[in-house]
């Protein structure tokens, strides 16, 4: 109990270090290091013993469908690895790429895509190769109890549903614009928002009737909303990659952190989520 307050208050009070660093637009560099790209089995080895790892903290970036999750993350992680500090921040992939280039100084950065991981790679943010640490599928989510009877994607074009999006920039926006493509489905969003978490709040809050989000998100949302199976035909897989900055002061925390999140118990934690994680593809 104790760890898990300190994490939220370490939560806190960074969502305000990321206004300020956001603003700043003053690089903060270092020596590249690469991040090992390991997979279950090779992990375990693999994590620096806190001994040799300098205890200043790092801070995460992360894509807002994975914050609950990396939540439990970084509690599981600070247990096995006391005396560490996680710190993180989560939001629309592309605002947080977005933030890196400006020079906030962050550690880690895990995106719902590879186009925004891309920037880092292009803008020369990212140290080593960024490594796929969980895949997801996309849903339309609903009210509680479908009120609106939405079966399909085709329904989503009734004018007469209130339908929000994630923006075009956004991962959960580009992926569901490519279902309705694949779909062949014309939809007139209400409104584009600039984050996933974003798109659930409006229908759980009774201001849509529906949206397109990713799987998990239905299912985080518990009772407080519905899901339809998208298609496997018309769906896509969307991959989230991971990777150290080249502006980690704590290059030794930082690669134990993403070992953490590729080993099994990072990846139990997306799987029991209904992430497609590595042990889910190597089971």
């Amino acid at each position: 109990m104790m760890m898990a307050r300190r994490l939220r208050i370490a939560l806190a009070a960074f969502s305000l270090g990321v206004l300020a660093a956001a603003c700043s637009g003053d690089p903060n560099t270092s020596v590249t290091r690469t991040v090992p790209s390991t997979v279950p089995g090779d992990v375990a080895s693999s994590v620096p013993s806190m001994s040799s790892v300098p205890t200043s903290p790092i801070t995460v970036f992360a894509a807002s469908s994975v914050a609950e999750l990396f939540g439990q993350m970084g509690v599981a992680f600070q247990a096995e690895q006391p005396g560490a500090a996680v710190s993180f921040a989560f939001g629309g992939s592309s605002d947080l790429a977005g933030q890196i280039l400006q020079g906030a100084p962050v550690d880690v950065f895990a995106s719902a895509d590879q186009a925004n991981m891309a920037k880092l790679v292009d803008g020369g943010q990212a140290s080593g190769t960024p490594v796929v640490f969980a895949k997801n599928t996309m849903a339309i989510i609903v009210a509680p109890g479908n009120p609106k009877g939405i079966t399909t994607l085709a329904d989503l074009s009734n004018p007469d549903l209130v339908v929000v999006l994630g923006a075009p920039e956004v991962p959960a926006g580009q992926y569901a614009a490519t279902v309705l493509e694949n779909a062949g489905v014309a939809v007139t969003p209400k409104s584009f928002e600039s984050s996933v978490q974003a798109v659930v709040t409006k229908v759980t809050a009774g201001e849509a009737d529906a949206g397109i989000v990713f799987a998990t998100d239905v299912k985080a949302a518990g009772s407080n909303a519905a899901g339809v199976e998208i298609p496997a035909d018309v769906n896509v897989i969307a991959e989230y990659p991971i990777v150290m900055t080249t502006s980690s002061t704590n290059q030794p925390l930082a690669t134990a952190f993403i070992n953490f999140v590729m080993s099994p118990a990072g990846q139990k934690i997306l799987a029991d989520a209904q992430f497609e994680g590595f042990e889910a593809m190597l089971a």
